[in-house]
């Protein structure tokens, strides 16, 4: 029996309506069907799809070759997915969408406007100024947070797996692996000194301002008194980004509360944020 189109997508359809997530139908389906089933970015896309509303599986009739990809429709595809996972990178959405790294960067731009640069330049003056350069102790009582997934199995990169061979040798062959469907979202607070907390995220997929309030928080000040004890309620500088879990007045009135200061952040901006480049990348080679 001939493998079609329809009856791929049929299957993808089945595997949605179960509430299978897409690294789970593209497992089922490469574990039956081997090369014969639609890629990864195929099955993530009609994935989209559904989750937009559609029920037909035949393909949308066209008129011609769209004159760009970046079209209204790609850009509120993009923002669904930013806003269901925010660390998606730009090849899951060249594969997804199928278009390319520049058509991504057309719909997401990096570039700053005049205020915003104003605004940031302001910031950075604030923090020398208080904190002295760097010299002053309380840069110590800085304490920052970010949240990641860490996989059950985690593929090397292609760095990672790079070796050497001879002009005449045929390089190795490897096989590629897929990321393992069980993961963990930890949230993990650092300062200056080093790892102050982990607070794995349990029993839920998203962070909330419940979760943040009622279990993250109180660990970590119950475990930054224990490092350092001398240090009084106000002692502790919590830096926060724009999450929705952080800017919420219930999340707000909790800091108001136990008497914990907020930590100024600038205006949101394309940085290189060292913990996603140093320390997270390192964590998980660790692990993996």
């Amino acid at each position: 029996m001939e493998l079609k189109r329809d009856h791929c997508r049929a299957m993808i359809f089945y595997d949605f309506k179960w509430s299978l997530k897409e690294s789970q139908s593209l497992e089922r389906s490469t574990q039956v069907f081997s090369d014969l089933f639609p890629s990864r970015a195929k099955i993530f896309g009609w994935f989209i799809e559904f989750e937009r509303g559609k029920t037909s599986l035949e393909d949308e009739e066209r008129s011609g070759r769209p004159s760009t990809v970046v079209t209204e429709e790609n850009i509120s595809r993009v923002e669904v997915m930013i806003k269901d996972d925010p660390r998606l990178t730009y090849k899951n959405i060249e594969m997804i969408l199928g278009i390319s790294s520049p058509s991504v960067s057309t719909i997401l731009p990096h570039n700053l406007s005049e205020s915003q640069k104003h605004i940031r330049m302001e910031w950075c003056g604030e923090m020398l100024e208080r904190f002295n350069s760097g010299e002053s102790r309380r840069i110590s009582d800085i304490v920052t947070r970010d949240e990641t997934c860490v996989y059950q199995f985690d593929p090397e990169t292609n760095r990672q797996s790079s070796v050497w061979f001879f002009p005449d040798e045929q390089p190795p062959i490897k096989v590629k692996r897929p990321r393992s469907v069980g993961k963990k979202m930890a949230a993990t607070f650092f300062s200056i000194s080093g790892h102050v907390a982990t607070v794995m995220l349990e029993n839920q997929r998203s962070v909330n301002a419940k979760w943040y309030t009622e279990t993250c928080l109180p660990r970590l000040f119950a475990k930054h008194q224990e490092r350092r004890p001398w240090i009084g309620l106000w002692g502790i500088l919590l830096q926060h980004d724009n999450a929705s879990a952080h800017t919420t007045n219930a999340t707000i009135s909790f800091l108001e509360k136990t008497y914990r200061k907020l930590f100024t952040y600038p205006t949101y901006s394309p940085n290189l944020v060292p913990r996603d480049f140093f320390l997270f990348p390192n964590v998980k080679n660790r692990l993996r």
